[in-house]
């Protein structure tokens, strides 16, 4: 829906039931993520050895990287245009600020994936320790598809300036991830190891020619009746903002999943898979993050562009309450139980039950900063981000090079805990002292008390009493959700989950105002 002719909730007020719809939405796409891409990973750890699957986890980080490198960091720049355009009656200008983004990524991803072609050997040599079996096959494929990638990553975040999140959910996270898992599931019970990087990147296609077909179909609708826009100045607009992106995407997705890389390198692809299966669940709440952040991103930025900062805190802090309540329960029982989570992946996994404990409390803080970096992007702060993002990927890059050869694969999960330390405490001093805005209220100290009662406090007296079997799991999981959810309904109020249900109730019917 567009701006212009819908009715906007008063000034200082959130449209929080706009957000409960995208968030719950998006929630429900990142469920399937979280699902898809845990199964995906079992399926190859159990289907082929840690030495190949260790090798087929660093090709796809090394793929990944590329792929945040092509995007110019036009996934975030076009959402935060394309909404603030729509916040000051100029959506005619979404089509404007599309044609701006699309050839350059275009461009840089055929570049990119060329040089990952050309370069494979050379860079099996630098990211695994002995012998690299697959590694210039897997990243070879991958380097065929990463153009692909970026077209569909672009298209998507294009879509997500208008508010709509269904194609993000019903293209990415549902669509791709399911093509990706089932094809993943295919080739393990086959035991083809050298179709992992195919049946990896080949469903980027469906989601290339999905993605660009629905914007295709949202600009027409958006933009029919708006008012013709000024095109001048719209590329040194858009790239003046999001030339910062494109270097903190990139440092962002090393700061993620480059020490993989790093401990394929230093100790070998046996303890990458350790590592990966390890951080994998880890991962897993990382994609509630991102799905309420592509839901709250687009309202930020139109409340900000008003100059709306109670209806900007009333976001942040709404966001951060639904993100606690959402992760601490799985960080709390990863704490509890890590040995029984990484049984799931095979034997001599459990290795890496320190580098979930480690990651799981980390996560916990990370967490209750809620939404910060987007708060400062959608600010227009992106060099601030910039800054803060390298900082971060440096620090955990040195730390993890002085960690790893003497700790292992528990330096690896500490040096990614120092940086995520660095990387939310800074902007959250930032935000504090520039636009007087903090995570922190009763919605979110509340979502904390909650689950650090249900799912902390209880999981370990079980675990401590009853040891780390399924039963101990199962009857401390139990137990825990039956006394959240009695909490979360006593403090619904509290915690806005109202929204949640008028949304659902409410369909697309905006919000009134008052």
């Amino acid at each position: 829906m567009t701006v212009t002719g819908k009715q906007q909730p008063a000034r200082g007020r959130a449209d929080l039931r706009s957000l409960a719809r995208g968030g719950t939405l998006n929630m429900a796409g990142a469920a399937v993520t979280a699902a898809a891409q845990f199964l995906a990973v079992a399926a190859v750890t159990r289907g082929f050895s840690p030495r190949e699957a260790g090798i087929f986890f660093a090709a796809t980080t090394v793929f990944l990287v590329g792929l945040a490198l092509a995007r110019l960091g036009t996934d975030i720049g076009l959402v935060y245009h394309i909404a603030r355009a729509r916040a000051l009656d100029a959506t005619g200008r979404a089509a404007a600020f599309v044609r701006t983004a699309v050839p350059p990524v275009l461009v840089a991803a055929t570049l990119t994936g060329a040089v990952l072609w050309a370069f494979a050997p050379r860079l099996a040599a630098w990211s695994v320790d002995g012998d690299p079996g697959h590694f210039v096959g897997y990243l070879r494929v991958l380097a065929i598809f990463l153009p692909i990638a970026a077209m569909s990553d672009t298209a998507l975040a294009a879509t997500r300036g208008f508010r709509e999140m269904r194609p993000t959910v019903l293209v990415e996270s549902i669509g791709r991830q399911t093509i990706q898992l089932t094809a993943l599931v295919a080739v393990s019970l086959a035991g083809s190891g050298a179709l992992l990087g195919l049946a990896w990147a080949g469903p980027y296609a469906f989601t290339a020619v999905a993605a660009a077909l629905w914007l295709r179909a949202m600009l027409r609708r958006h933009t029919a009746d708006a008012p013709p826009s000024a095109s001048a100045g719209t590329g040194r607009e858009f790239w003046g903002y999001t030339w910062p992106r494109a270097v903190a995407a990139l440092a962002q997705l090393i700061l993620l999943r480059f020490d993989i890389v790093l401990v394929a390198a230093l100790l070998g692809p046996v303890e990458a898979a350790v590592y990966t299966a390890a951080t994998r669940y880890i991962l897993v709440g990382q994609i509630g993050n991102q799905a309420l952040g592509q839901a709250v991103a687009p309202q930020l930025s139109e409340v900000l562009a008003r100059g709306d900062r109670r209806a900007a805190a009333d976001l942040y802090q709404t966001a951060t309450a639904w993100l606690v309540l959402i992760t601490w329960p799985l960080y709390l029982m990863l704490a509890s139980f890590a040995p029984f989570a990484l049984r799931l992946f095979g034997d001599g996994y459990e290795t890496g039950a320190d580098v979930v404990l480690v990651l799981s409390l980390t996560m916990l803080f990370a967490t209750i900063c809620g939404q910060v970096d987007t708060v400062l992007i959608m600010a227009g702060r992106t060099t601030w981000n910039l800054a803060n993002i390298v900082t971060a990927m440096t620090v955990n890059i040195v730390a993890d090079l002085i960690l790893i050869p003497r700790i292992g694969i528990v330096g690896a999960a500490a040096g990614w805990a120092i940086a995520l330390v660095v990387k939310n405490v800074v902007p959250l001093a930032q935000i504090a002292f520039a636009l007087r805005l903090h995570p922190f209220g009763r919605g979110t100290l509340t979502a904390a008390a909650l689950a650090a009662l249900s799912f902390g406090l209880l999981p370990l007296a079980v675990r401590l009493t009853a040891g780390d079997g399924f039963a101990a799991v199962l009857a401390a999981g139990a137990t825990g959700l039956v006394l959240y959810a009695a909490g979360c309904r006593w403090r619904r109020d509290a915690l806005k989950l109202r929204e949640l249900r008028r949304a659902r109730r409410g369909g697309n019917r905006p919000e009134p105002a008052s």
